[in-house]
């Protein structure tokens, strides 16, 4: 009797023990990802702590017919889910120009789960689009190359592409409390200019 009495007394320990790590876990943000470059139009930002990378996101684009088809992929280690991702997608303005616009090409589905909840916004205080991704289901523990975007520049002269990136992940360690991944990846695009 006094053996389960002193081993219920150790599980309800232990109970308490662990409900206090989950009030020890915080995420990590991490905001100076290395920039890789494939081409002025191609290129990617990674993100590492403690000399291991954790995740980066990447966009490929080419123009075609005055405006900009463009690609991306989120890849996270394992380990972690995609909690929520937001790109905020705009060429700088000039004075005598507006906005670009942005719109989503594709779906962003996974294999079998109903599509995540996605939202296209616009703002007054800011140029471009706001894509925000939340409820990714059976993409969250996947590399995700389903998001594609056209953009329609402003104005004619513009040449530039800059993408503001806050990718939200959730870890599976006990102690992990996950990662913020800010990063602004700026693309180049030299045949928009000569069109």
């Amino acid at each position: 009797m006094r053996r389960r009495t002193c081993l219920a007394t150790l599980g309800t320990a232990g109970a308490s023990a662990l409900a206090g790590c989950g009030t020890v876990r915080s995420e990590t943000a991490l905001s100076s990802p290395t920039v890789h470059a494939d081409s002025e139009r191609r290129k990617s930002l990674q993100f590492a702590a403690d000399g291991e990378e954790i995740g980066s996101i990447g966009a490929d684009g080419a123009v075609s017919d005055g405006r900009i088809e463009l690609s991306t992929e989120i890849w996270h280690r394992e380990g972690t889910t995609v909690d929520s991702i937001e790109l905020h997608v705009w060429m700088p303005p000039a004075p005598e120009g507006t906005p670009a616009e942005v719109a989503l090409a594709s779906p962003v589905q996974g294999d079998s789960s109903p599509p995540p909840a996605v939202t296209l916004s616009t703002s007054r205080d800011e140029p471009g689009a706001i894509i925000e991704i939340d409820d990714l289901d059976d993409l969250a523990d996947e590399t995700i190359s389903t998001i594609d975007l056209v953009v329609t520049p402003g104005y004619d002269r513009a040449t530039a592409l800059v993408i503001d990136s806050t990718i939200e992940l959730d870890s599976t360690a006990l102690l992990d409390g996950g990662y913020e991944l800010d990063g602004q990846l700026e693309l180049e695009f030299p045949a928009l200019g000569q069109q």
